[in-house]
């Protein structure tokens, strides 16, 4: 397995010619007014029938209007609807959801699962994409009425506390949390508690659910997005799409990576055994592979053995930092699946535990502006940065690489 990293020539090239392993250089009054039925000079009636005649009715404000059941909103028997032109490119289980608020994720994948919904007369995924003018068969559907927020159960309570706890940045629209290392951000086999099951007790009052934006693996810490609301999921999805969103990332790495700046392009590709998955280095034309670029920097060393390294990922494979670095033999410290080096012994004190943060998170905010999170070092990488004696508050070169 070759290293592809080169030191960059300082001629300027075209774009064609540029080469896929560089180096980057371093460089953010209440109104008033008479009363209802009231006249200038007028005596005030003297009984209670005259002072209803002259009141006028009163309407009921449009909040207060009773609201029409969600129940009544669902299909009693098999029905087939149109896809709108809002609804264009929305997965099956987000247009279900959407449609029917309140109803439950596992209720939307039975059904996907079991064909009885179907998209044009053929089944589908829940993860496949409507187009515009698709006809949509649904069949008879079962709500779970979402609970208000004073009923909630104690362990609902706590779950929402626990989320609160995690949070480092909210708005209407938006929530980003620290997201602590160990805890899954989707289901898996024999998974019970992850965040996107979490995320249950913060349905709204329309049963909509917030929805999670991007990953992080499981033993990765840090930053987190997740849309609350449909609106919000919309623009985020498609500025991850279209790479409009920044994500540092900060790992403890064996060694020192030269040169101190650089950048990786490879191709990737899923490799599963019976009892594992990891992601290999793959050559352009093999089956799954997809391009994979990373940009790299070391921001602070300690003696000669360990390196602090800053991480920007261009684009967003499956543990693509992870295989990264281990391609350029500096795996990540603490890394179960990628770290391989023979007869290397982690210094004392440090734990064996994958040694990687979502730092950082900079991406346009749906309403305009922009969302800037930062995560702080998890417990586990603050005793390492202790004891190393590494500098957290250090500029960070990363800042000044390139976007693509």
């Amino acid at each position: 397995m070759s290293r592809r990293i080169k030191r960059m020539n300082p001629k300027p090239r075209s774009r064609d010619e540029r080469d896929d392993s560089r180096p980057f250089k371093a460089r953010t009054a209440k109104k008033t007014g008479p009363r209802p039925g009231g006249k200038p000079g007028a005596k005030p009636p003297r009984f209670a029938a005259e002072r209803a005649e002259r009141r006028p009715p009163k309407a009921a404000p449009e909040a207060s209007a009773p609201a029409k059941p969600v129940e009544a909103l669902l299909p009693t028997k098999v029905q087939t609807v149109k896809v709108t032109a809002d609804e264009n490119n929305m997965r099956v289980d987000r247009f279900l959801e959407a449609r029917f608020p309140g109803l439950s994720f596992s209720h939307i994948q039975r059904v996907v699962r079991k064909g009885e919904l179907r998209v044009d007369g053929k089944r589908v995924d829940s993860k496949d994409r409507l187009e515009e003018g698709q006809s949509v068969r649904i069949p008879p559907l079962k709500l779970d009425t979402p609970k208000a927020a004073g009923e909630l159960s104690e362990g609902a309570q706590k779950t929402l506390a626990a989320l609160k706890e995690m949070t480092i940045w909210e708005d209407d629209d938006v929530l980003v949390l620290n997201k602590p290392a160990g805890l899954a951000v989707q289901g898996g086999s024999g998974m019970t508690r992850h965040i996107d099951q979490m995320l249950e007790v913060m349905r709204d009052s329309k049963g909509q659910k917030p929805r999670l934006v991007h990953r992080i693996d499981r033993e990765t810490s840090g930053c987190l997005l997740i849309a609350k609301t449909r609106f919000a999921a919309s623009h985020l999805t498609g500025a991850f799409r279209s790479r409009s969103a920044r994500k540092t990332y900060w790992a403890l790495v064996p060694g020192l990576p030269k040169p101190k700046q650089g950048r990786i392009s490879t191709f990737l590709a899923k490799e599963e055994s019976e009892d594992d998955t990891i992601m290999r280095i793959a050559q352009h034309g093999d089956e799954g592979a997809s391009h994979a670029v990373t940009y790299y920097a070391v921001v602070e060393t300690a003696g000669n053995k360990l390196t602090w390294v800053s991480l920007k990922p261009v684009t967003g494979r499956t543990h693509q930092l992870r295989a990264h670095m281990e391609h350029i033999g500096h795996p990540i410290v603490g890394d179960p699946k990628y770290f391989n080096i023979e007869n290397w012994q982690l210094p004392g004190g440090l734990q064996n535990r994958l040694h990687l943060l979502a730092r950082r998170i900079v991406i346009p905010h749906p309403r305009g502006g922009v969302i800037d999170a930062t995560a702080p070092l998890p417990p586990h990488m603050q005793q390492s940065w202790n004891l190393l004696g590494l500098d957290a508050s250090r500029f960070d070169p990363i800042e000044n690489a390139p976007e693509e």
